[in-house]
């Protein structure tokens, strides 16, 4: 399945416990010896009350992530075409908590993202108190982000060009650094006005995907925080458009984009 060209392998695990190694992890990514994606989803069971639904996500690097907003589209698109459930809207857990996807009558999915959350312990980043930027160092230059977690962290910084953005060569510098000991996605975001912003995103363990749906999330936050977009914002990736909405601090981020299934089959790991 694939949203906004944001690419998974998305496994039934709700009859049949299913446990894969980080090798075979790898393998099922692999674009040129295996099925090849960015993520790997794995659905559930419920493991909380109140929820439908239990997915774990696991990146290109077979390491599992707390949260994806693009699989989260894909989870409710698969659960619904293959009968596991009759509802238009379910609650799902996750590493990251819970999120609620909803079936749009166009076909498109709306996700409540959840409340995003800025305390530097808990994105977990290394600072000494929170504040709206803050400076890294990569490489032989410094950047100004914002520091945040939709349920995965996120470090946003504004560029004036996305496309000419240092993303393939300073992406892992800040994905790794120091003062992420769990790492970081590293966003590059153009402002075009208050309603449309540009993207690009190096996600941890995957490298730069043609869509991040939790990176969407983070960079709108972001230029909200810093008064340079409305609440109601189009987001333009390499992949296509995603509407991302936010009332203010402590308030769920919202994202209605597509979920496109592209192919099933069997393979042996």
């Amino acid at each position: 399945m694939h949203g906004l060209g944001n690419d998974f392998v998305v496994l039934d695990a709700t009859r049949t416990p299913l446990v894969l190694t980080e090798a075979q992890l790898r393998f099922l990514a692999d674009r040129h010896r295996g099925v090849g994606c960015d993520q790997i989803l794995v659905i559930e069971g419920p493991h909380l009350p109140g929820t439908d639904f239990h997915y774990r996500i696991f990146n290109a690097d077979g390491g599992e992530v707390e949260q994806c907003g693009n699989g989260a589209r894909c989870f409710v698109r698969y659960v619904r075409d293959k009968g596991l459930t009759d509802k238009t809207e379910i609650r799902v857990g996750t590493a990251g908590g819970i999120i609620v996807p909803r079936l749009e009558s166009d076909g498109q999915v709306t996700v409540n993202m959840g409340v995003p959350e800025f305390e530097p312990a808990r994105v977990p980043f290394e600072a000494e108190s929170r504040a709206p930027t803050y400076s890294l160092e990569a490489g032989d230059s410094s950047v100004e982000v914002s520091v945040l977690s939709m349920g995965n962290p996120h470090a946003v910084q504004i560029v004036a060009d996305v496309e000419a953005a240092p993303v393939e060569r300073q992406g892992p510098l800040i994905e790794g650094h120091r003062r992420f000991p769990k790492r970081v996605n590293a966003g590059y975001m153009e402002i075009v006005d208050r309603r449309h912003i540009r993207l690009r995103v190096y996600e941890r363990g995957a490298g730069e995907t043609l869509a991040c749906g939790t990176g969407a999330c983070a960079a709108v936050v972001a230029g909200r925080l810093r008064g340079a977009l409305d609440p109601e914002v189009t987001v333009t990736t390499r992949g296509g458009d995603l509407g991302i909405s936010w009332a203010g601090e402590g308030r769920p981020v919202m994202m209605t984009g597509p979920a496109v299934t592209v192919f099933e089959g069997e393979i042996p790991v």
